[in-house]
């Protein structure tokens, strides 16, 4: 009986030895994969960081993309950090493999996946209208900490959550872009101005008042308070006034859009308000002429020169804003003759970006064509119709002449059209007592039959009636058909008389406009 509970007591000890040992071990099982797990998370310096327990294993592998494409990213104590610069607010896809010790691979698996979509950060300014005390800078608030600044082009390298601007001056605007992390490039820009301290409202206008603009140049207007506190629903106006309207396009600023033509070229435009407003540096701009280089230019595009233009680089584009836009501002380019065998008398007529016969008489032709007021003049509704002509694509295709007329006997006529002489006749200039003036003169009256009268140099008067073909290029001188028994000497009174039928060839070659050139 003794040697029976002997061994009982023998087997009971061994069981719980053998329990002792199975607890162990699945204590320790447990705690291997309790300290074996591995988490991916975002992180405030980096694109996001791996958490490896004691047991986790090791980083295997690392994928990143954004909008499908792959992003390089460098594993350093377990941070993750783009290769390459990510644009604020881009999201990434970040996958990460984890490699388990080879001790614990058969229990948990080889490998461990984490997934993580992560948004790179966006740092916004906080305020975009200071009011900055006297003697002091103004100083640019973000949301978050930054690490790269942008101001007006300028990059700076920072580590905070605000930057001060290196200027004194007492009221600006300028562009500012911000990186909330070393690896992302600057968000969008964006305009930030401040006001020096006031009892009133302060406007500081754009561009900067005083300077030259194009016709259709927006006018900005940024107001220390918002403009529904500063203006009410009023608008300022423009003097004098123009085409266009108002918008606004945040709480504290107004855009004038010029419409139509906009300004005229060379005129003064000034905004006034109707409510107390401190005004900063002014409200007045100059309009900048028109340029006469770019009036040759759309005169030779539209047919009205013996010259072509080609650009050096792009042409402008069809469209009224850039081309008044290149209306003050001409592209580069040369000019060509359209014809080889261009008269000589001609060709020394032209001076380019200056005034000259060849233009002023390509001027009148266009007021002709276009029902404007016959002076030569390049007004505002001359350059309105070229531009709407280049906008339009439109182009004389009547061809170019000129007459050219040797007073030295033999005297004769030339008319020269689109590369061709058309015809050489006999004519008769004046009498030395009333000669024809040597020159060169645009045709301003085109008529085709007229009464012409006047006084004789020996104090007699004329009168007559019924003279065909006239186009008259100099004061009382004209070209004209006359019943002479010959030509080809001194006889009229000033004029350049020719027969009938040569004439009546002349004359439809002879538009208002065509240069007349007389010559020894």
């Amino acid at each position: 009986m003794r040697r029976s509970r002997r061994g009982r007591r023998s087997r009971r000890g061994l069981w719980l030895a053998l329990g002792a040992v199975v607890a162990a071990a699945a204590g320790l099982a447990a705690a291997v994969y309790l300290l074996s797990g591995a988490r991916l998370a975002a992180d405030p310096v980096a694109l996001a960081h791996v958490e490896l327990q004691p047991f986790a294993g090791s980083v295997a592998g690392v994928r990143a993309s954004a909008a499908g494409a792959p992003v390089p990213v460098e594993v350093r104590n377990g941070r993750l950090t783009p290769r390459t610069r990510l644009r604020p607010g881009e999201t990434v896809a970040v996958d990460v493999v984890v490699r388990r010790p080879g001790w614990s691979s058969w229990a948990l698996g080889a490998e461990r996946q984490e997934h993580l979509s992560v948004t790179a950060p966006t740092a916004h300014v906080a305020q975009r209208w200071l009011i900055v005390a006297p003697g002091r800078a103004p100083k640019v608030q973000f949301d978050m900490r930054v690490s790269r600044v942008v101001l007006g082009g300028r990059d700076r390298t920072v580590d905070a959550a605000a930057t001060t601007l290196p200027t004194r001056a007492p009221a600006g605007t300028v562009e500012v872009a911000a990186a909330a992390r070393p690896w992302e490039v600057p968000g969008a820009p964006v305009r930030v101005t401040w006001f020096p301290q006031s009892d009133r409202p302060v406007a500081l206008a754009a561009p900067a008042p005083g300077t030259s603009i194009a016709p259709l140049t927006p006018i900005r207007l940024t107001f220390s308070r918002p403009v529904s506190a500063t203006l009410g629903d009023a608008r300022p106006a423009l003097s004098p006034p123009l085409p266009g309207t108002w918008a606004q396009t945040d709480s504290h600023t107004l855009v004038f859009h010029p419409a139509g033509f906009g300004a005229p070229f060379a005129s003064d435009e000034t905004v006034r308000f109707a409510t107390p407003v401190r005004v900063l540096r002014g409200t007045s701009w100059h309009v900048a002429p028109a340029s006469f280089l770019r009036l040759q230019q759309l005169l030779a595009a539209e047919g009205y020169l013996p010259l072509t233009w080609s650009p050096t680089g792009s042409d402008v584009a069809r469209g009224r804003r850039a081309e008044l836009s290149a209306a003050v501002s001409p592209p580069a380019g040369r000019f060509h003759w359209r014809y080889a065998n261009t008269p000589p008398e001609l060709q020394s007529l032209w001076r380019t970006g200056q005034p000259n016969e060849i233009v002023r008489g390509a001027v009148m032709m266009f007021e002709h064509d276009h029902g404007l007021a016959v002076d030569g003049i390049a007004g505002p509704r001359v350059w309105r119709a070229a531009i709407s002509d280049a906008v339009a694509g439109k182009r004389r295709d009547a061809g170019y002449s000129y007459v050219y007329v040797h007073r030295n006997v033999p005297q004769r006529l030339t008319l020269w059209h689109n590369g061709s002489v058309v015809l050489t006749s006999p004519g008769n200039t004046g009498v030395p007592a009333a000669p024809t003036q040597l020159g060169t003169w645009p045709v301003f009256e085109h008529i085709p039959v007229g009464r012409m009268s006047g006084t004789n140099p020996d104090g007699s008067h004329y009168d007559d009636p019924g003279i065909r073909w006239i186009s008259y290029f100099h004061g009382g001188e004209a070209l004209h058909a006359f019943n002479r028994a010959s030509f080809g000497t001194p006889q009229s009174l000033g004029c350049v008389e020719l027969p009938l039928a040569e004439a009546a060839r002349v004359w439809p070659y002879t538009p208002i406009g065509t240069l007349v050139t007389i010559e020894n």
